[in-house]
């Protein structure tokens, strides 16, 4: 809550890998490493999105010495859903909340965001499809709905609605 990351290897004694990751004001609610594991993205509650790469880290490093490789800003609200594709690994989906209801897509090695999309209601999760050009986005609040988007276009293909919370 205190809006630091710190980086564990609890595969050894001293699990402590970096502990200096630090760019948020807020509490942390959204973390996923890229497929490579060179990149790590936040997401948090002041609307934040960084890009860390490991390169940059520093086990020695003072805290607050790690700096983000990009920093945005897009958000509207809390950005707790991040998901990396599969088939492109510069490629990051980013999803806001209540107050944002955006799906954004972002280039890391260039920090450009490449697209964004009003889905209607806060954006909880994201999910990839391995084997197609698809994404699935998982939504709370005020539709609490399951969609199905093809990508780039980001048409949808199919939308789940039943749920009631």
């Amino acid at each position: 809550m205190d809006g630091k990351i710190v980086n564990n290897d609890v595969r050894t004694r001293s699990h402590a890998i970096q502990t200096s990751y630090q760019g948020h004001t807020q509490e942390v609610c959204g973390l996923k490493w890229s497929g490579s594991g060179q990149q790590l993205v936040s997401g948090g509650n002041d609307s934040l999105l960084h890009i860390w790469d490991l390169s940059m880290a520093s086990s020695t490093a003072a805290p607050g010495q790690n700096q983000w490789m990009y920093r945005f800003e897009d958000h509207m609200a809390a950005v707790k859903a991040l998901s990396w594709c599969p088939f492109q690994s510069n490629l990051l989906a980013s999803g806001g909340g209540d107050n944002d209801r955006c799906i954004k897509f972002w280039n890391t090695h260039t920090g450009a965001c490449l697209n964004s999309v009003d889905t209607g209601s806060q954006v909880c999760s994201l999910l990839w499809n391995k084997n197609e050009r698809e994404l699935l986005s998982f939504h709370g609040f005020t539709h609490n709905q399951l969609t199905l988007w093809k990508y780039p276009s980001m048409v949808k293909i199919a939308e789940l609605i039943r749920h009631t919370s």
